[in-house]
């Protein structure tokens, strides 16, 4: 199996292009995952109130952005790809579900923002902590 990061981002739809490309090659499956956490609370200005999250919603949203990706990017190889939303980090649910058996396939730049300038972005966390091979598709020249 091959396991790719899906974050909706155009880093993440030609990490599963190429993953596609190599099952096809390998006769294998992919499997492409998006993680998710919801915020604990939310408060819209700082003199508010902090009212609790739906965490529904944010699982609703993560499994429709999989899903949809999947569908734009595979076409007629979407019997090869099982689309999933996990709850939790990108990188720590990437590297369990790759373990040390399966490839596993990130794009280069993602929808990480400044919190991935001072957390460090998925792909270098997986290419730094993977039990196995890691492939890191280089970001789509505009």
């Amino acid at each position: 199996m091959i396991v790719v990061g899906i974050d909706g981002s155009e880093g993440s739809k030609s990490a599963l292009r190429w993953a596609l490309e190599e099952a096809r090659l390998r006769g294998d499956r992919v499997l492409a995952v998006h993680a998710w956490s919801p915020p604990a609370a939310f408060a819209p200005a700082p003199w508010a109130v902090a009212v609790p999250v739906d965490e529904q919603t944010f699982e609703r949203a993560a499994d429709e952005l999989v899903r949809s990706v999947v569908a734009e990017v595979a076409g007629d190889a979407v019997d090869l790809v099982e689309a999933r939303a996990v709850r939790g980090s990108p990188a720590g649910e990437l590297l369990d579900l790759a373990g040390e058996d399966h490839l596993l396939v990130v794009g280069s730049r993602g929808h990480g923002g400044f919190g991935g300038l001072l957390l460090g972005s998925v792909s270098d966390q997986c290419a730094h902590h993977a039990r196995g091979a890691v492939v890191i598709v280089p970001a789509p020249k505009r």
